[in-house]
């Protein structure tokens, strides 16, 4: 456990000298950077809409109906 933690504490560092020295650092971090943005701001509105936040209007309703879902699609 003890590897692990001080292998996550070096990543950090080891992008910021990435990002910071080597211009091939750089170009990859903003490649990296734009594929996040793509993926989690354009594709996530095109392909996964708010589906019960359209169709419902509380919460009580919403979790109702996923679980309604839940119990009859596990039968």
């Amino acid at each position: 456990m003890a590897a692990f933690l001080d292998t996550a504490k070096a990543v950090p560092a080891l992008v910021r000298d990435g990002l910071r020295g080597m211009p091939l650092g750089r170009t990859l971090g903003i490649v990296v950077l734009l594929k996040l943005f793509i993926m989690f701001a354009i594709l996530r509105a095109f392909f996964f809409p708010n589906i019960l936040g359209s169709r419902f209007d509380t919460d009580g309703e919403r979790a109702s109906h996923v679980g309604s879902q839940l119990v009859e699609r596990g039968k």
